[in-house]
């Protein structure tokens, strides 16, 4: 009797949950995935924490090292994994909790605990060729180098790809080419806008790269673009140098540019360095056994050049041919120019400014300097191993 009468105090409605008066918390609909598996060892410091889910959303992830704070980074913009700002520590345990909530905000949160492999001994080091002291003429492409001797494999370059992070402002998407399995450029769909400022990540650090080799270091660098738009353009049927400005016509001026032996390349160049002087010595190529022999076996010093190419075409100087200038073409392949205006033009430029050379004739080689530009977008895009960027995006979006 005692205990029927316990029983009716409760009232008829009440429920009796675990021994307690309480409801349990509703099941969250989302169905959540998370890697690398709980139990790996071995794993590269570059790894990230890869996420799957279903009828939700992450809102959280929390990676964190026995005994350590909390590592930083971010969810990819595609949301399929979260990168952590820097590599992870060699020979350690690491715990992610990831959190995601369904369309009513419930949570489930899914964890896994692995542990990095020992620091390789094969280890390479790569190099971004753009410096952060410098403002860049808007074709700039940013370039990444591997050493010579090394070239990632096919297989390894779309995993490489991945993470190399370029972020700019304004956003404007681009995509990664690789002109040979150690030399990538990246580039948007058109030229850089003016005073844009470009951070780039290759997050390589402790990656593996293929046949056994892991990347060093992680690189980091901002780059800078001008905040004026200048290109240079050369025509071979009037002989004749522009500079342009933001789309105006600044100064133009007479040159000469190589004879039918040694004709200029077409096509969209790039500034690639500026000498106030040098030397052309070409007395070690084919034909001149190191000695200066005729016209085409040279030692000259040379002012105001600024190479185009890796072959070895440039804008410069030449007050040898001031009188063929802007009349008929003399030159060994290079835009000759008056002293003049070859200085106020080397002035005017940047290293990354366009130089557009047409009606010679003859096309400008892939990959002989720096040919991004000299590539359709279309023809760009064929040199990455991952899905085009959606260039569809504008910054309202």
């Amino acid at each position: 009797m005692l205990v029927a009468g316990g029983l009716a105090a409760c009232g008829a409605d009440a429920k009796l949950v675990d021994g307690k008066g309480e409801e349990p918390p509703p099941e969250s609909a989302a169905q959540l995935t998370v890697s690398p598996e709980t139990g790996t060892e071995e794993a590269p410091v570059s790894t990230e924490i890869g996420v799957e889910v279903e009828a939700g959303e992450v809102t959280e992830v929390v990676l964190q090292p026995e005994g350590g704070e909390p590592v930083e980074g971010e969810l990819r913009p595609d949301g399929t994994s979260w990168v952590p700002s820097s590599p992870l520590e060699y020979e350690t345990t690491y715990t992610a909790a990831v959190t995601a909530v369904d369309a009513d905000e419930i949570p489930v949160t899914t964890e896994t605990t692995f542990t990095t492999m020992a620091s390789p001994g094969n280890q390479m080091f790569a190099s971004i060729w753009n410096g952060s002291e410098y403002e860049y003429g808007q074709a700039t492409p940013i370039m990444l180098d591997f050493p010579r001797e090394f070239s990632v494999p096919e297989e390894e370059r779309a995993n490489v790809e991945r993470r190399l992070f370029v972020k700019s402002d304004p956003p404007q998407p681009g995509a990664w080419h690789w002109f040979s399995g150690n030399h990538l450029e990246y580039r948007p769909q058109e030229y850089w806008q003016p005073g844009t400022v470009i951070e780039v990540r290759a997050a390589i650090g402790g990656m593996p790269l293929g046949g056994g080799v892991y990347g060093e270091a992680d690189i980091t660098q901002t780059v800078h673009i001008s905040g004026t738009a200048r290109s240079v353009e050369v025509s071979n049927e009037t002989k004749q140098m522009v500079a342009m400005e933001n789309g105006e016509v600044v100064k133009t001026m007479p040159i000469s540019l190589g004879k039918d032996s040694s004709p200029s390349y077409s096509g969209t160049m790039i500034v690639m360095e500026k000498l106030a002087e040098t030397v052309f010595d070409t007395t070690n190529e084919p034909g001149c056994n190191g000695e200066e022999d005729g016209e085409d076996c040279y030692i000259t010093d040379i002012q105001w050049a600024q190479r185009l190419t890796w072959s070895g075409q440039f804008i410069h100087s030449a007050p040898w041919s001031v009188g063929d200038q802007g009349v008929r073409n003399v030159s060994h392949g290079c835009v000759n120019a008056s002293p003049a205006d070859s200085e106020w033009i080397f002035n005017f430029t940047r290293v990354g400014d366009p130089v557009i050379v047409t009606g010679t004739g003859v096309e400008l080689p892939y990959g002989d300097g720096f040919t991004a530009y000299d590539l359709s977008w279309e023809e760009f895009l064929e040199g990455s191993y991952l899905e085009p960027p959606d260039t569809t995006q504008t910054d309202d979006d």
